[in-house]
């Protein structure tokens, strides 16, 4: 009876033993799949640079629309400055028409 025991340790040490050297084999697969530090550093630097790159683009996108909007905003102060004064070149040729049209006793034209 005594050989019984030993041979049923020596069964669980076995299986014990087995399921150990799969683990490490287990192990050596994820070491080998995962991202050394030079590998992070490297993928570190890339984001950090497209970043960069990124910011330098927003800020010349930033700098053209606001050229647009300023080139936009005199085109819009001369448009109402060429109206503005076609607009005042207007109401004074209607007034001196009416002043006219009073002088010579004509009665203003239908409109």
């Amino acid at each position: 009876m005594s050989e019984q025991p030993d041979n049923l340790v020596v069964h669980i040490l076995r299986e014990i033993r087995a399921e150990m050297a799969g683990m490490r084999s287990e192990m050596v697969t994820i070491r080998e799949t995962m991202a050394t530090k030079d590998e992070i550093q490297s993928l570190r630097a890339d984001v950090a640079s497209d970043i960069a790159t990124l910011d330098a683009k927003i800020d010349r996108t930033r700098k053209d629309l606001s050229d647009q909007i300023v080139g936009l905003r005199r085109a819009v102060v001369e448009y109402h400055t060429t109206v503005v004064g076609h607009g005042v070149l207007i109401s004074e040729m209607e007034g001196r028409l009416r002043r006219v049209e009073q002088t010579l006793g004509l009665a203003p034209e239908a409109r």
